[in-house]
């Protein structure tokens, strides 16, 4: 679980990262998942955008990707989302 702290620091890094994910009309499938899964353990942390063509807030499936993930949803704002996983092996990001 990360601290609100750790929370402001992980949005202020994801402002410079581009959007890699993108939540469509076909919603989450296995590809999107394999596609987050590879990008956390790559980068620990991932922007993702919800299409308005998916029919559902970008909160509900941040959350689900979170869960299938094993990440952490930083912050949900309007149609974007950040997603974080801690890389054991190599961690790139040092939270306060």
């Amino acid at each position: 679980m990360i601290t609100s702290k750790q929370r402001a620091y992980l949005r202020s890094l994801a402002n410079s990262i581009d959007t890699i994910l993108i939540v469509g009309k076909g919603g989450i499938s296995t590809e999107l998942i394999k596609q987050a899964s590879d990008a956390l353990l790559a980068r620990e942390l991932v922007k993702g955008k919800v299409l308005e063509t998916a029919g559902e807030e970008a909160k509900k499936f941040a959350t689900i990707i979170a869960q299938q993930t094993s990440s952490e949803v930083v912050s949900v704002i309007g149609s974007k989302f950040i997603l974080y996983k801690k890389n054991s092996k190599t961690p790139k990001i040092i939270l306060p």
